[in-house]
């Protein structure tokens, strides 16, 4: 019994079968490294490292033996089984390895808990068992497929195509800059595996360079396009904004961390919730708040959350006697939207309709999954609005004693730019809702620009201190960094105030359900603002965002609505909602719905998002025919040096590419004669090509006393030529920008299986 790495008397290649193993883990195991920017570092990727090699040195054995393909997968998966049950199901199994009726009935809870995990997480995930469960299991099962592909079909690059695009899904799930080391590892790893198994195909002669010129500039040709595409091209596709706090299903996120310069620069927009209400306008719809600042960051609020139906939810509206509250009832449809948090009207008394376990946050009235995320739901929001006058606001103050001390703190190393120019701008003021509007007017009064791109040049995209501080110097950037600025001299004034993310309000649509307009809600009105607490009052929206949204502002008593003396009266002016009043433009009131939307430049559409995409798309889909052309070349090259072996291997390709059958079993004479025969190619080149491939192979001094020039590169061209010219045309077009010999290796089991002839 011969070893897989001996000499095969039948076809005349070497196994190799130890070091493309050995390949094939290295590269499993680089496309294991990107899991740790969404997973925590734990067992699971010990375990997965072990499953994987337990997988392939199962199979290695097996093929020691000599054992049918189907005989090792088999084998390879009851190693499998073993592993997954001995680690993480013993308790139910039999002798611990052995998987019984309730082994199997626990795997759907594992991956269910697994799921839940993934979809409600916020990465990184914890290293939880349900977790580990699944990661390790989708390694091994990887492990399995892989090596049938590359050591059984011989298919290398099809493999590759896999584990890169294994590697790809933590980078979707959680956008970060490129890791230029891991991407090295994986591409030396891509390109050993391809060399490994090139080498294995090689007769003894064939080891000289001269022989295998073509085989390293090929590998190098592939790695230098996937490198281009991955490291340039892949920017320019639309990346989804899920991040941290956003969950890791489908669909766009909310992203409670602040960093929404990320979500609004998506050059892709979708339409995620539909809306409809009985308020004099669509409002803004919360979906958390922020009140921790330490300096670096604003932290969503964790604080404690009760069933939604509960009487400890949502509850009443706590307001004196003598202001006045309005109830409005808003109506929403989730589009396409995986999060966490509920978008809701403010401030919500009652939430109807939702499907699943949903939980209340009475301290910030919002609303929470605690199974499943928003996607899908439709539900119906009541909120009661206070709606003081202007005197009743004037007269009241920022503040109150049940109030937490995170909202008034602020960070020692605080720029003093912030609470100077607080100090500054309100200077005039004599009560705090004065004040507070000083500021909104002098954020939206034309001194300060909404730009997507300002921060990132200059090198302030954040929302911390330093951040906040620059951009109060440069006066640009976005809705983080007005609703940041705000908050914060807002607390150097000695006012409670937190920051909220949610959605501006949607657009007019021209559809209309139960005499009220549809309103559509896109992904780019991803919005943050902030908030101050009133102690007569509750927590007042203020809009700092320039060119954004419709700023806070109360009427007087004596403008109440049916007032005659109200111009507003027809949409009361009177309201703590930013998107229940109007704001006066130069050419009169200005509708929300036609401020420009954030991340639209004020000219139009920008169309070099949607270029690039379609640039890159024609890249990719000319990228088999660029790489086949490549490799035909290094080909070329090798043949007319009189490289026979490059030769025969032109007309091997073209054949696989017209459909041709290229067994292993079958020798070059027979080849030769079969073409002939069945395919109309001339007699005199494929004799050419059949007498300097034995001469290659079999000659003592590997056909060097036998040189052809360049007669075996011509007899190649001529039969690759004639071979297209004689292919149905889908066949041959097909050829041209698909061909199959990219990933069909000639002898291999999908290289067809004519009967061999000697």
């Amino acid at each position: 019994m011969s070893a897989p790495d001996a000499l095969d008397p039948r076809t005349g290649r070497r196994g190799g079968e130890r070091v493309l193993t050995l390949a094939l883990l290295a590269a499993l195991i680089a496309a294991l490294l990107p899991v740790l920017r969404v997973v925590k570092p734990g067992g699971w990727l010990l375990g997965s490292v072990v499953i994987a090699a337990l997988v392939l040195a199962a199979g290695y054995g097996a093929r020691r033996f000599r054992l049918p393909a189907v005989a090792v997968s088999l084998i390879e998966a009851g190693v499998w089984v073993a592993v997954m049950t001995g680690v993480f199901l013993r308790d139910t199994a039999l002798l611990w390895v052995v998987p019984t009726p309730e082994t199997i009935r626990a795997v759907p809870e594992l991956i269910d808990d697994a799921m839940s995990e993934i979809i409600l997480g916020a990465a990184p995930l914890d290293d939880g068992p349900a977790l580990a469960f699944l990661i390790v299991g989708a390694m091994g099962l990887l492990a399995i497929i892989v090596d049938h592909v590359v050591l059984t079909a011989r298919m290398p690059l099809l493999a590759s195509i896999g584990i890169v695009t294994v590697s790809l899904i933590p980078a979707i799930a959680v956008p970060r800059q490129v890791d230029v080391m891991a991407f090295v590892f994986l591409a030396v790893a891509i390109l050993f595996l391809i060399r490994a198994e090139t080498r294995s195909r090689e007769r003894p002669l064939e080891r000289a360079s001269e022989r295998t010129a073509g085989v390293p500039a090929t590998a190098v040709g592939i790695g230098a396009i996937a490198v281009v595409v991955a490291v340039v091209a892949t920017p320019l596709l639309p990346q989804p904004g899920v991040r941290a706090g956003a969950g890791l299903g489908p669909g766009p996120g909310i992203d409670a961390t602040l960093q929404l310069g990320d979500d609004l620069r998506r050059p892709e927009e979708v339409e995620v919730l539909r809306v409809r209400t009985d308020a004099p306008a669509p409002p803004y719809l919360r979906a958390t708040t922020l009140s921790r600042f330490e300096g670096g960051v604003w932290e969503p609020d964790r604080v404690r959350t009760v069933p939604l139906d509960s009487e400890f939810g949502l509850g009443a509206v706590s307001v004196t006697d003598d202001v006045r509250v309005s109830e409005y009832t808003t109506d929403v449809e989730v589009v396409n939207l995986a999060s966490l948090w509920l978008p809701i009207s403010y401030p919500a008394v009652e939430v109807t309709g939702l499907d699943g376990r949903w939980g209340a946050v009475p301290y910030n009235r919002t609303v929470i999954s605690q199974s499943g995320t928003t996607q899908g739901q439709t539900y119906t929001v009541v909120s009661h609005q206070p709606r003081p006058t202007l005197e009743q606001i004037r007269a009241d103050t920022a503040g109150g004693p049940q109030l937490r001390d995170e909202t008034t703190s602020v960070p020692p190393g605080t720029p003093d730019i912030i609470g100077q120019l607080a100090a500054e701008v309100t200077a005039d003021a004599t009560n705090d809702y004065d004040r507070l509007i000083a500021m909104q007017k002098w954020f939206r009064g034309g001194a300060f620009r909404y730009s997507l791109d300002a921060p990132v040049e200059d090198g302030f995209d954040g929302s911390g201190a330093e951040a906040v501080a620059e951009f109060l110097d440069r006066r640009e950037g976005y809705c983080i960094h007005f609703a940041s600025a705000f908050a914060l001299m807002a607390r150097t004034l000695h006012m409670p105030s937190r920051i909220v993310v949610g959605y501006l309000p949607g657009v007019a649509t021209t559809d209309v359900f139960e005499e009220q307009t549809v309103y559509s809600v896109s992904s780019s009105l991803l919005h943050a603002w902030p908030e101050v607490y009133f102690e007569e009052v509750g927590w007042i929206p203020f809009e700092p965002t320039a060119g954004l949204g419709v700023p806070t502002q109360f009427s007087p008593a004596s403008a109440l609505p049916g007032d005659p003396d109200d111009p507003n009266s027809a949409t009361p002016g009177a309201t703590p909602t930013p998107s229940a009043s109007t704001e006066a433009g130069p050419n009169g009131p200005i509708d929300p719905r036609d401020e420009a939307l954030p991340g639209t430049p004020l000219g139009g559409v920008n169309p070099l998002p949607t270029l690039g995409v379609v640039l890159l798309i024609l890249l990719l889909l000319a990228l088999p025919f660029l790489v086949r052309e490549l490799r035909r070349r290094q080909l070329t090259v090798a043949a007319r040096g009189g490289d026979a072996a490059s030769a025969w291997t032109i007309v091997q390709d073209a054949a696989i590419d017209v459909g041709i059958a290229v067994p292993a079993s079958e020798s070059p004479r027979a080849f030769a004669q079969r073409l002939i025969a069945e395919h109309g190619v001339s007699p005199d080149a494929m004799h050419t090509l059949a007498t300097a491939i034995e001469r290659a192979s079999y000659a003592p001094s590997g056909g060097r006393d036998y040189w052809m020039g360049d007669a075996a590169l011509d007899a190649a061209t001529q039969v690759r030529a004639e071979l297209l010219s004689t292919a149905p045309a889908a066949r041959r077009i097909l050829a041209v920008i698909a061909p199959r010999s990219l990933i069909v290796r000639p002898g291999s089991v999908y290289a067809g299986g004519a009967p061999a002839t000697r």
